[in-house]
């Protein structure tokens, strides 16, 4: 990891500071600085999902109902049949009739944005999102 950091300026209108000085505070971060560096990683994370080879990971979150014809096992021929890696599954029964499932995957941002779009699309799913992340420089 590098250590060493650059001091560099930054010109904003006042209104604009003030709303920055705003977040700062209400979120709780340490520093104008802070707060700065996590706008920037945001962006770069952001960023690097346009790039549809660029290695990323992501958590897939749905809600489906266990009783749809067959979609267990077509969630799970899905996963099979992925071209990225599956990390981790947590299935949790909801109540009767709903299950929670995340899914948490690696791979080229294409094939996981194709991945999660073939899960959303079946009958039963209630509710699919894809949180988008990767690991910024630093």
């Amino acid at each position: 990891m590098d250590n060493n950091v650059i001091r560099f300026s930054v010109s904003l209108p006042e209104k604009l500071l003030a709303e920055l000085d705003k977040k700062v505070s209400e979120q709780g971060y340490a520093s104008r600085s802070e707060y700065t560096r996590d706008l920037i990683r945001e962006r770069l994370v952001r960023d690097s999902w346009k790039d549809d080879n660029s290695e990323v990971i992501g958590v897939l979150t749905m809600i489906y109902t266990h009783h749809q014809n067959e979609l267990v096992d077509k969630i799970l021929t899905i996963q099979h049949d992925a071209k990225i890696n599956i990390m981790c599954n947590t299935h949790v029964h909801i109540d009767h009739d709903n299950c929670l499932e995340t899914i948490m995957v690696q791979g080229p941002a294409n094939e996981i944005k194709a991945f999660a779009q073939k899960i959303t699309g079946l009958k039963g799913v209630k509710f699919c999102k894809l949180v988008e992340a990767a690991i910024p420089a630093s």
